[in-house]
């Protein structure tokens, strides 16, 4: 700056830090559309990155789309919905291989490296998005000097909660992140994403006091669903200070809490996120990897997919925040290759997922069984806890099915009782976890395989987040149950007395399944059903050919009498 030279030394230094930050802000406000006089939506794929990926790798379409590089069976779920394709080479899989076991020899084929594919598909839902301060009667979003008229998409019929004037005083005058599309100049929203939701920096490390644990950061306030927004950095290297996370990639274990008005729903859920936080601290654009029920229509809207986190957190009928607290332990990586090998692993089993090549069961194949059991086959020795109670588990199944007249009813009973606890509970999943990141990746020693090797080395911090549900006018939600027995003493005793919201089948096209697939495995009900009926078969042979053996001997006594 030749035209400064005349001042002094210092000044110059103010004026070019000055000049240096305003170039900053600029070129993020350009970026991002934030900050800027207009309102102006952009494209949903503006960002830098969508999860760990360019957001070039994609192109956004509807999925009633023609070879466009997602599979069919994948699209037929989303109708006419928008989603995000791979524009770039994207994950494949290998149809005549069980998930796990493609996972296992892909694995073996790339040496344990990703391969920098991105998911074939995204569920955007949404074409664009727009930023701005929301108005107090939330009629537009507004700018420095322009404002966007907004219109609410509309709430599903079978959806029991929706925005309302609790959900409008939460985010009046706050910046937000709209996903919509523009109509005859409104924007027509779909999910409403709180900005000041991020993590700029790393929080000062607050370590866990003695009689603090993970479940106790859950289950503080009631699950905490009424509070604000919250980070806490449990661990973090040495050498790592309260440094700029910008940039830095993540993997994310995600709790859902309890909902309050729906008693099949105090499990929770659980889902993995991966991405990069962006030139904010923002973590809207990760992609979480949420598997839910394909085999029936979700009452409000959710279908299981890869999609962008504000999507999964904030869509204004299916956002898990409208309708529990949530929490997250984030691992905050060195590199991004843990992420990614995770990523590209869990993209295989949904395409295994989506052609049905098995079925989301409650019981193991669920939500946290799923992903749990793609971590392990990755190498990652998260321990085992067993299931709840194996002997109650062989009692139940004859006893349900009695009682209920239903062999289904206590073959569920058994699964549920014999199913491994991190397999089969959110909670339990979420806590293990985040257990074994700190007190075995997060020390020294030990053998580890190559995935936990490179968590020990790659790992500078882990993040617990709190993230309060939005009010509505929805019930609030509490922290998930940590086992069955709890279950139970949450729930009506009578099962009738529960509350529950009953949804229709999706009946998924026979022509559209996988001629390759192997048989999918049975659950362990099954066996135990045979073993079962095997020992009640022996048991009534006994005791026929007991009866006929003294009835024989009766018949000899008579004769030797006469």
């Amino acid at each position: 700056m030749p035209q400064f030279r005349h001042l002094p030394t210092s000044a110059r230094k103010v004026l070019i830090m000055g000049a240096t930050a305003s170039l900053y802000l600029v070129t993020a406000s350009y970026a991002t559309g934030a900050g800027t006089g207009t309102v102006q939506p952009r494209d949903a794929l503006s960002a830098q990155h969508i999860g760990l990926y360019p957001s070039s790798d994609f192109r956004i379409t509807k999925a009633d789309c023609k070879n466009c590089g997602a599979s069919p069976q994948a699209l037929w779920y989303f109708g006419d919905d928008v989603v995000a394709v791979a524009s770039a080479p994207a994950v494949g899989s290998t149809p005549h291989l069980r998930a796990q076991d493609d996972v296992r020899a892909w694995l073996i084929a790339t040496a344990g490296k990703a391969q920098d594919k991105p998911p074939r598909l995204l569920w955007m839902g949404s074409p664009q998005v727009a930023e701005g301060r929301l108005a107090a009667d939330a009629s537009s979003v507004l700018g420095v000097d322009s404002a966007l008229p907004l219109a609410l998409t509309a709430r599903l019929a079978s959806n029991r909660s929706y925005f309302d004037a609790g959900s409008r005083a939460y985010f009046a005058g706050r910046e937000v992140k709209a996903r919509g599309v523009l109509k005859e100049g409104t924007f027509h929203v779909r999910t409403l994403w709180p900005k000041d939701y991020a993590l700029p920096a790393l929080p000062a490390p607050v370590p866990l006091k003695d009689g603090e644990s993970i479940e106790s950061l859950v289950r503080a306030d009631g699950g905490g669903a009424r509070q604000a927004y919250a980070a806490r950095t449990l661990w973090r290297r040495d050498g790592v200070g309260d440094a700029s996370l910008v940039g830095k990639p993540a993997l994310a274990f995600i709790l859902n809490g309890a909902q309050g008005d729906d008693d099949e729903a105090y499990g929770g859920h659980f889902a993995v996120a991966t991405g990069r936080f962006d030139r904010q601290g923002g973590w809207d654009n990760w992609l979480v990897n949420n598997f839910y029920n394909l085999g029936s229509v979700s009452e409000k809207g959710i279908i299981a997919s890869t999609l962008p986190m504000d999507a999964y957190m904030a869509d204004l009928n299916s956002g898990q925040a409208w309708y529990r607290p949530s929490y997250m332990l984030v691992a905050v990586m060195k590199e991004p290759r843990v992420p990614a090998l995770y990523q590209e692993a869990i993209s295989r089993v949904f395409n295994h997922f989506y052609s049905q090549d098995f079925h989301y069961r409650h019981a193991g194949t669920n939500c946290a069984g799923i992903n749990v059991e793609t971590l392990r086959t990755l190498g990652w020795g998260i321990p085992r806890l067993g299931g709840e109670s194996p002997l109650k588990a062989a009692v139940a199944l004859p006893y349900m099915a009695l009682k209920e007249v239903s062999l289904a009813s206590g073959q569920g009973a058994y699964d549920y009782l014999q199913t491994e606890r991190t397999e089969l509970l959110p909670f339990v999943a979420f806590n293990t976890i985040g257990e074994d990141l700190l007190k075995r990746l997060a020390g020294k020693g030990g053998a580890r395989s190559a995935i936990e090797s490179q968590i020990a080395e790659d790992l500078e911090a882990l993040v617990f987040v709190r993230i309060p549900q939005v009010p509505s006018s929805r019930a609030y939600g509490y922290d998930p149950v940590l086992s069955l027995s709890e279950y139970q003493k949450r729930a009506p005793a009578n099962r009738a007395d529960w509350k529950i919201v009953p949804v229709g089948p999706r009946d998924f096209p026979a022509s559209m399944k996988n001629p390759l697939a192997p048989k999918e495995k049975s659950p362990q009900s099954v066996t135990a059903t045979y073993v079962w009926a095997a020992a009640v078969l022996c048991l009534t042979g006994g005791v026929v050919m007991a009866w006929k053996r003294r009835r024989q001997k009766s018949k000899t006594a008579r004769r030797g009498n006469t």
